[in-house]
């Protein structure tokens, strides 16, 4: 079997308009009506692209020129815009969102800067290439291309699971407003209400060693059924773990990834997030896991969640090498996505 420190050894790094859906409005006395970019509750798109930018435009003018031209529909594609901390370092003037920090490195992370943040962040989804390439093609001054890796969404992921098992309902407006989508009154800037958190992983998998393992060890690692996605002892994928009646993890382990992700308790239930997966192939030595999320509050959702995740079994398979933390933008009103922000 491959260890761990053999898979960092052979891990070597290797070296791009926004359709914006208005939602109904949560007014909050008399709050203006709230526009929600696509791309958040949207479900995951058969094909994926993100790619971060750093913006070399001197100013706010130059600023709303990229935003405005990065707003431009395409038919066919969901294109979610979203901010780097380094677009609020002062030179467009622009009040950051509170929560928005550079991505730190947690445990177990091999961070290379040549995959790691950026000013903008492009998601770009469709139910093919055609359209993620039309967006991608086009030139947009003022833009430099930071890292892109394109990503493919299936039912199941690269280890053989499902993706999205345990998410919160998208379709629940009252949990998305609960878990994802800034309020007002959250003490971020007033800009900032109908955007959201997003946070992006890409994680180098270690398919060799995975592959080795038998399918009971697999099961054990995530505290899900292959077969079925249920959690073991359950018969069905939605069905809640009971880990009251299993206290020392004799069903599921108490390093199993959905045990430590999400442990059932009173006070877990304020750190759900909204995920998406893609999974993508560059060559046989490296294939991975474009892991998303979205959440009101980063340092509540994801960052408590992967300081949770430390030491789980998982985590000998995984190599997070890339991503960052960006705030989408809420969307324009009847103009371009960032509008609200630089007015």
């Amino acid at each position: 079997m491959i260890g761990r420190r053999a898979f960092l050894a052979t891990a070597g790094i290797a070296g791009l308009a926004s359709c914006t859906v208005p939602e109904r409005p949560q007014p909050v006395g008399r709050q203006p009506p709230v526009h929600r970019q696509a791309g958040v509750l949207t479900p995951a798109s058969a094909e994926t692209e993100l790619v971060a930018f750093d913006v070399t435009a001197s100013d706010r003018g130059g600023l709303a020129e990229v935003l405005r031209a990065l707003s431009e529909p395409v038919s066919g594609a969901t294109v979610t815009i979203a901010a780097g901390a380094s677009l609020f370092d002062g030179r467009f003037g622009v009040e950051r969102p509170r929560r928005l920090t550079p991505m730190p490195s947690f445990r177990s992370d091999v961070l290379d800067p040549q995959w790691c943040h950026g000013d903008l962040l492009l998601q770009v989804g469709a139910d093919s290439r055609a359209p993620v390439d039309t967006v991608l093609a086009r030139r947009i001054p003022n833009l430099t291309p930071r890292w892109r890796l394109a990503g493919t969404h299936r039912a199941r992921n690269l280890f053989g699971f499902a993706e999205g098992a345990g998410n919160p309902d998208p379709s629940n407006a009252g949990l998305m407003d609960q878990h994802v989508w800034v309020q007002p009154g959250d003490e971020e800037p007033a800009w900032c209400v109908g955007g959201t958190y997003q946070v992006v992983r890409l994680i180098r998998l270690a398919m060799p060693i995975w592959n080795e393992e038998p399918t009971y060890v697999q099961e054990r690692v995530f505290g899900r059924q292959k077969s079925s996605d249920a959690p073991l002892g359950k018969s069905e994928m939605d069905e809640e773990p009971d880990y009251g009646s299993d206290p020392d993890g004799a069903v599921i382990p108490l390093d199993a990834h959905i045990r430590r992700a999400n442990p059932r308790t009173p006070d877990s239930e304020a750190h759900r997030i909204l995920r998406r997966g893609h999974s993508y192939y560059r060559s046989d030595t490296d294939a991975g896991q474009i892991f998303v999320c979205f959440q009101r509050d980063v340092e509540l959702g994801f960052a408590t969640i992967q300081r949770r995740l430390a030491g789980e079994a998982l985590e000998k398979y995984l190599l997070p090498f890339g991503g960052g933390y960006y705030f989408v933008l809420p969307g324009g009103s009847g103009d371009f996505v960032g509008s609200t922000m630089l007015a």
